[in-house]
């Protein structure tokens, strides 16, 4: 199969297009031909070595986490799907940038969904759904979004709105449209955060999701008033020091199922900022390692 891999280290140049071997599934897995894969922070910061000394890689190494095909192989145990079906889901840290990838959780591509958005859709809605169950119900609740515009946040600003949420999402103001078009009410981030809602949320803020990681976690819990009213998917260690809710992503089969069944009714459908073809891995990767991505990065295999 054809596979983006980095061979050592280091920048986006780093990435080429090679042969490598087939993989297979195991027992539980399934394999997909892969149609477009998604590009994640931890993609580039694994590629570039920034998180070597905690999830150290055996090069080289097929970037990717999370991916959407069509199933043309089925480990064994492996239940509920069939050779053809449309799926997308995650696999291990890396290995989705290739024309096979080897699944451990995964759900059925909603017809309302084409290739590019069902690959955006893994990663981050386990993520998003993941911090906001966190917070409990949403129903009737005010929720704060900091970093709403970007692949997690959008995916978490548009299901909290389909839960019943009154959402207010953080992002610059280039992105304000874009929010507005989630359902959520837009506003800048950074100082006077908590001066601005008092006007757009009178009678204060219940819940927060911090998907950005922008040093603000401090100035969250204040405007929510109680670390537990806070979660992070992004600030593990000052979520830990101050008392919030610390989310991993997790390969949940039940969260993808959740996002799925949103998706089929209309009321979730992953954003897709722009999709590079599989040639321009690099071009994608320098994309996302800018930052400020409104929506998902994919990578059309």
């Amino acid at each position: 199969m054809r596979a983006a891999r980095f061979h050592e280290y280091g920048g986006a140049e780093s990435l080429v297009i090679e042969q490598v071997p087939d993989p297979h599934p195991g027992p539980g897995e399934i394999r997909v031909r892969v149609a477009a894969a998604s590009v994640n922070p931890i993609d580039w910061k694994l590629r570039s070595g920034a998180l070597h000394q905690l999830i150290p890689l055996e090069l080289p190494d097929i970037p990717g986490r999370d991916g959407a095909g069509v199933v043309d192989e089925i480990g064994d145990g492996a239940q509920g799907v069939s050779i053809g079906d449309r799926v997308f889901g995650l696999g291990g840290v890396t290995g989705a940038t290739a024309e096979l990838l080897i699944l451990s959780a995964w759900a059925h591509t909603p017809a309302t969904w084409n290739d590019e958005q069902a690959a955006g859709a893994g990663l981050a809605s386990v993520t998003a759904m993941g911090g906001l169950n966190a917070l409990g119900s949403l129903a009737g609740r005010t929720l704060l979004v900091e970093g709403a515009a970007g692949g997690v946040g959008s995916a978490a600003a548009e299901i909290a709105v389909a839960q019943g949420a009154t959402v207010i999402g953080t992002a610059s103001e280039r992105n304000h449209e874009f929010l507005t078009s989630l359902g959520a009410v837009p506003t800048t981030y950074g100082p006077g955060l908590a001066q601005r809602l008092t006007t757009l949320a009178p009678h204060g803020v219940d819940i927060v999701l911090d998907t950005a990681a922008s040093g603000s976690l401090d100035d969250l819990v204040a405007i929510a008033g109680d670390p537990k009213r806070v979660a992070t998917v992004a600030d593990h260690a000052g979520g830990q020091r101050l008392g919030a809710h610390v989310v991993n992503a997790e390969n949940d089969p039940a969260l993808l199922s959740a996002a799925a069944e949103l998706g089929g009714q209309g009321r979730y459908t992953p954003r897709i900022e722009q999709a590079y073809p599989l040639q321009r891995i690099a071009d994608a990767h320098a994309h996302a390692e800018r930052g400020r991505t409104r929506g998902k990065i994919v990578i059309c295999i």
